[in-house]
């Protein structure tokens, strides 16, 4: 790989490695005992999409330190690929969404594989479940056999307990703050661990890490990763309910029947007065929402300007990330790489 930074050329890097990888331990898996085809089949299903952000700030974080290009830097990259295929099954499980990349979402997909048995709901969601902690575990192996030397995997292996803690805190947090009263710094909150950190941060570190960057780069990385994956997600909320689900692959009322705790709710709220709050109270959670009413949430929020400070907070966020890298003393395909991928994260339609 040149130093011009191709996204769809690292992309595809990514891809051949992920999906050789996994479909090679699905076959091991499903050899165990023919019933265990369709979870097979899941696991995948579950990296067959994806833009491959994680896998690329990993990699940058290890160039920008100024190591070269590395196939097994490649495959440790994509190693955070399989830690996000894992939360995105445990979170459409909590959720209980019904799609993702336009198909159905695991707990759904394998329901039809167990619709003969008793429980076939439950069944097939405890199935989902095994299909995520499966992942989880399939992306500590790639990372260990990704060919670097033992020295090197060896400074990044405490950032992998640090990624899991912060991860599972922030699903966690979310679930406590579904459904309770709206709040702006709350919500934040929850977006820096359950999404911020590991999207952009830990696997800028992890990079980082392998590579033997120092403190002062390290801390580079947080001032840009933290504020850049909070920007990440607050785009994801926007698209989750204003975006076309043909170019999200998401059903757009999965925020506003759930209740979730998202920044562009809790500003809404902040927003509204006592007549608004009034509509809205009636419209969150409810599991029955139709077209009609998610129309008349997105009027609301559309009036009183919520998305308008959603995009606000996003631009004040990648600009803080551009400032922090531009602090940093990063070869300049690293810089240029970086700087693109604020952009691209940040300025998205999916």
């Amino acid at each position: 790989m040149t130093d011009r930074w191709d996204p769809a050329a690292f992309k595809h890097r990514v891809d051949d490695v992920l999906r050789g990888f996994v479909a090679e331990e699905a076959c091991l898996f499903a050899a165990v005992d023919p019933l265990l085809g369709p979870v097979a089949e899941q696991l995948e299903a579950a990296v067959a999409d994806g833009k491959r952000l994680r896998a690329a700030f990993c990699y940058w974080g290890w160039r920008a330190v100024g190591q070269p290009d590395s196939e097994a830097l490649v495959r440790a990259a994509a190693s955070m690929e399989l830690v996000h295929a894992a939360a995105v099954v445990h979170d459409d499980l909590i959720d209980d969404s019904p799609l993702r990349h336009g198909r159905p979402t695991p707990h759904l997909a394998l329901r039809a594989a167990v619709a003969d048995r008793p429980r076939a709901d439950d069944t097939a969601r405890s199935l989902a479940m095994l299909v995520g902690d499966l992942l989880m575990s399939l992306a500590g192996q790639l990372f260990a056999t990704c060919g670097l030397p033992a020295a090197y995997l060896a400074r990044a292996r405490p950032l992998w307990s640090v990624l899991a803690r912060e991860l599972i805190a922030g699903e966690c947090l979310e679930i406590l703050r579904t459904g309770a009263g709206p709040d702006t710094t709350a919500s934040l909150k929850v977006i820096r661990y359950k999404t911020a950190k590991y999207t952009v941060e830990q696997p800028l570190l992890i990079g980082g890490a392998l590579a033997g960057a120092g403190e002062r780069l390290r801390a580079g990385y947080s001032g840009y990763g933290l504020p850049l994956g909070e920007a990440f997600q607050l785009r994801d909320d926007l698209l989750g309910l204003f975006g076309a689900p043909e170019h999200t692959g998401k059903a757009n009322a999965d925020d506003v029947r759930g209740h979730r705790p998202t920044a562009l709710l809790a500003e809404t709220w902040r927003l509204a007065r006592a007549d608004d709050r009034e509509r809205l109270g009636a419209l969150l959670g409810r599991s029955d929402l139709d077209a009609d009413g998610l129309d008349a949430v997105r009027e609301v929020m559309c009036r009183l300007g919520a998305p308008d400070r959603i995009e606000h907070m996003i631009g004040a966020r990648v600009a803080e990330a551009l400032d922090a890298l531009h602090e940093l003393n990063v070869p300049a395909p690293a810089a240029g790489a970086l700087t693109s991928l604020a952009h691209s994260a940040a300025v998205r339609l999916s």
